[in-house]
């Protein structure tokens, strides 16, 4: 007599699974539909020698597909401890959700303030704020460690009386494509020919803006001194160390309130990732809705005088050894007038009437007879930047 075995605890947890899978449904909690849009506040009131930039945008879901945009068609204004406005900030055009002044404010220091914005049927306003100093920057120092190029900053108060610190900064640096091509297909003739100095696209500048928190604190040290504070860290590999790199710091002197609302950004963006991480926690502000005062806004407006230091880096003065890596993977080939093996024109199908860009000539006895090519992202570098060097550029 045969006996039936018993199926394993094993075929059992695996049949249990396959049930499980297939009944599975995506659980989307309400508050991730909940259509809630709170007003995101960002920009300093700047008494230096700047106009002063603010940022209004709203958030966003965690289910929704888009990013979040400016707000445009708001009023804002900076007022008095009387309520009268003293400066008001036009939106910038073609820039949607930035409001600027006019010109470099000219405020009392030692009078408060308070940024007020009003729109879509709301209104907000900031606490009153008493000008807070910023002290110049020492220096702005750079030094290669391991596979990495470390940025960092010093400064220091002689009065004591900053003592919190916060930085953001603005990239620029000068690549190349990976190929410079000589030609160019006339968009007239349809033929190719040499390219022109305005044709140029070998070299190109581009830059980029802090997405990181970057604070720091004397408060427990007995002079208001700050060291080698870190900025950033560029790989050894970054393209952007190519040929030179430049980066403008700006630095803002905070009150202690401002300092912990940074410092709770910064736990809230950079360092979780486990249960034994800082827990997220809610963005106490300085901004508040008149309108309704249980809507959160998001933001933290200071008046300071901003300090700005720009340092270039060439790559003369980098570890000879690293090489930056091109982002593209790039090879050239070559197109024929007549290719006899397969009897085709090859310039004619590949670059005139392709999409392939010429490179450099390929001439047989001082006959020409065909072209080497290579694709767009190999030799044009305007796609990812601009031929002509930024305002501030050095040779």
């Amino acid at each position: 007599m045969n006996k039936i075995k018993k199926p394993s605890i094993w075929c059992l947890l695996i049949l249990a699974g396959i049930v499980v899978i297939g009944c599975k449904k995506p659980y989307n909690p309400s508050i991730i539909s909940t259509p809630n849009h709170y007003l995101v506040v960002e920009g300093v009131i700047d008494v230096g020698d700047s106009v002063t930039v603010i940022k209004l945008s709203e958030t966003v879901n965690l289910g929704d597909n888009v990013k979040t945009s400016g707000l445009a068609g708001y009023t804002v204004n900076i007022q008095d401890e009387g309520g009268a406005n003293v400066a008001e900030l036009k939106e910038v055009p073609g820039q949607s959700g930035k409001y600027a002044s006019a010109a470099v404010l000219t405020l009392d220091q030692t009078k408060k303030y308070r940024l007020h914005i009003s729109g879509n049927s709301k209104e907000y306003a900031s606490d009153y704020i008493a000008v807070k100093k910023t002290p110049p920057i020492d220096s702005v120092g750079f030094a290669p460690k391991g596979g990495n190029l470390n940025i960092y900053v010093n400064t220091h108060d002689a009065t004591n009386n900053t003592r919190y610190y916060r930085w953001d900064y603005a990239e620029a640096w000068k690549f190349h494509a990976r190929y410079e091509s000589g030609f160019i297909v006339d968009p007239d003739t349809k033929a190719i020919r040499t390219r022109r100095q305005n044709e140029a696209m070998y070299y190109c500048y581009t830059g980029d803006t802090s997405s990181n928190t970057v604070i720091a604190s004397s408060a427990k040290l007995s002079s208001d001194v700050i060291f080698q504070t870190p900025i950033i860290q560029i790989p050894s590999t970054a393209e952007k160390l190519s040929i030179r790199y430049s980066i403008l710091l700006n630095q803002y002197g905070l009150t202690k309130e401002a300092y912990e609302f940074w410092e709770n950004i910064r736990k809230n963006t950079e360092q979780l990732g486990s249960i034994f991480d800082a827990q997220p926690s809610q963005l106490q502000g300085n901004i508040h809705s008149i309108t309704n005062p249980n809507e959160p806004v998001i933001g933290f407006i200071t008046i300071t005088n901003i300090q700005r230091k720009r340092i270039f880096i060439n790559n003369s003065q980098l570890p000879a050894e690293w090489y930056p890596v091109y982002p593209y993977n790039c090879s050239a080939d070559t197109a024929l007038f007549y290719n006899p093996k397969t009897m085709q024109h090859e310039v004619q199908l590949i670059i005139i009437d392709g999409s392939a860009i010429p490179v450099s000539s390929i001439v047989n006895m001082n006959v020409l007879i065909g072209y080497t090519y290579s694709t767009v992202e190999c030799t044009d570098c305007r796609i990812r930047g601009k031929s002509l060097p930024p305002p501030f550029w050095k040779p």
